[in-house]
């Protein structure tokens, strides 16, 4: 496992009874994790200074029940990194804290590289990745099909200090990838953090099991005559990181270089860590 404990502005607290209990800076909040099956060593709901709990309904989904006055959003800083964090819906935050463990690897190949680097980052989100290659010297472009989340990644990279360098496309994936191989562009670097199911802009039918696979083949067609990495990460539960290994063994073979698969994880100050979801990559030379 690849632990992610790294972090200054953001803590896991305590987990327990299928919540997590997390300090982003100067916010507590508590949220459901589907992975914390075991018992809470404390009373987590009694925690003194929580600001928020994301409660969840037996009709499925749930909300955000405030308990002490914070701010709409806020800044956290991790190492020259900078994202804005806000309780959203299904109780999402806007932030992955786990894959500050990517973006350093990533961040080490780019700049080890010794030339340009060209990245195409699909299901980018609010662009965790997208800024922390873009700070690192790469060209980025970013695809995500959520307006929202796509302006998210704008403010992100602007307060990390990032002003050019980085291409925003409001776009279903797997169409600009097809686009893309018909135009002729090609990246060195491939990052997608598809979701487990989905419905692109035009009403695109995404399943992770059905659809991966054929993805990752389509994305080898954009990987230009000497690529860096490509890094599939993964929130799916039960996909085990031996399946993204296997996935980029027989979609790339033939381009030689190694293969890595792992879970990802996160740092908690009761010692343990917090499992969050499979990352593979394929790193070339």
């Amino acid at each position: 496992m690849k632990i992610a404990e790294n972090w200054q502005d953001y803590k896991i607290i305590a987990t327990g009874d299928g919540y997590k209990l997390e300090r982003w800076k100067d916010v507590v909040l508590l949220r459901p994790d589907p992975q914390v099956i075991w018992k809470s060593q404390i009373d987590l709901f009694s925690y003194p200074g929580i600001n928020a709990v994301y409660r969840r309904s037996d009709k499925g989904g749930g909300a955000w029940e405030y308990c002490l006055p914070m701010p709409d959003e806020w800044e956290i800083a991790y190492r020259d990194l900078r994202f804005k964090v806000k309780p959203m819906g299904f109780k999402h935050t806007g932030l992955f804290p786990e894959q500050a463990v990517n973006w350093d690897y990533m961040s080490s190949l780019i700049r080890d590289a010794g030339r340009k680097i060209k990245v195409l980052n699909l299901f980018a989100y609010t662009g965790g990745a997208t800024v922390a290659c873009a700070k690192a010297g790469a060209e980025v472009t970013h695809v995500d099909a959520a307006k929202g989340m796509v302006e998210r990644a704008g403010e992100n990279a602007r307060l990390s200090g990032i002003q050019s360098g980085i291409r925003y496309i409001i776009d279903d994936c797997k169409k600009f990838v097809q686009r893309e191989i018909r135009r002729g562009n090609r990246y060195d670097a491939v990052i997608m953090d598809p979701p487990s199911y989905g419905r692109g802009p035009g009403g695109e039918m995404w399943k992770i099991e059905e659809s991966l696979f054929p993805f990752v083949e389509l994305c080898r067609g954009v990987l230009s005559d000497d690529p860096l990495f490509f890094l599939i990460n993964s929130y799916t539960t039960g996909l085990q990181p031996a399946v993204l290994a296997n996935i980029l063994k027989l979609c790339l073979k033939g381009l030689g270089g190694k293969i890595d698969a792992y879970e990802v994880g996160i740092a908690t100050e009761e010692g343990i860590p917090l499992p969050c979801g499979a990352g593979g990559i394929y790193v070339h030379g």
